[in-house]
């Protein structure tokens, strides 16, 4: 019965095509259009197309301003691609993946912070734990909104010193914030502390003042903002 019904309706949808395209070659028809003549323009307005690509540059340069705008220094953004699998059973992407989000953006930030200490080699030093570097003490996380796939976001880190710290000798705190192009909101924000870790005599260190000057630069920015 349905299988004969869908047939009814496509057959009559056939015989509509038929006679909309018999009406384009009757001479008599109002709608005849002679072989080379052009038919009349549109009355609706040509509406630009928009491409993913223009979606999703209009999306990022949303959240690289409003990050800014939040105080984040853009030389921390980092950028995020959610995968398909990174969904769990409850349809959205897994809690300890946002830790892992958060963790790709700090050590990208940490590579930052090496270049400007010592150049490249400092970096590279930095990330694989070799002289004096960072280590994570903590991390909390607070989750605003769920993210669903297929979504990218914007991360972004930024130190600062709690009021209870009035002479920093070895660690600082960092908090973070992670931005979604598809819902344009922040969808999580992270607070870590880091310590000045001597990898080569595995101790808490204190850094020197060059390079304490390159985390001031961060907090006074956040500052102005």
């Amino acid at each position: 019965m349905l299988v004969s019904r869908c047939f009814r309706l496509r057959a009559g949808q056939l015989r509509t095509i038929h006679d909309l395209r018999s009406r384009f070659k009757d001479p008599l028809s109002p709608f005849y259009l002679a072989p080379g003549e052009k038919g009349p323009e549109s009355p609706d307005p040509v509406l630009p197309l928009v491409t993913e690509q223009a979606r999703y540059d209009s999306a990022a340069a949303e959240a690289k301003q409003e990050l800014s705008r939040m105080g984040y220094d853009p030389t921390t953004f980092y950028e995020q691609r959610v995968v398909w699998g990174d969904h769990d059973s409850f349809q959205h992407v897994n809690n300890v993946r946002y830790a892992r989000y958060f963790e790709s953006a700090r050590i990208e930030w940490m590579m930052t912070l090496g270049n400007e200490i010592g150049g490249p080699e400092k970096a590279q030093a930095m990330v694989k734990g070799q002289g004096v570097s960072l280590i994570l003490k903590s991390l909390s996380i607070k989750f605003k909104r769920p993210v669903t796939y297929p979504d990218t976001l914007l991360i972004a880190h930024k130190p600062y010193f709690p009021a209870s710290m009035s002479h920093p000798r070895f660690h600082f705190n960092c908090r973070a914030t992670m931005y979604s192009y598809s819902q344009q909101v922040a969808v999580a924000e992270s607070d870590s502390e880091l310590v000045w870790y001597d990898y080569e005599n595995l101790k808490k260190c204190d850094p020197g003042p060059e390079t304490w000057g390159v985390v001031l630069r961060y907090t006074r920015l956040q500052n102005n903002s």
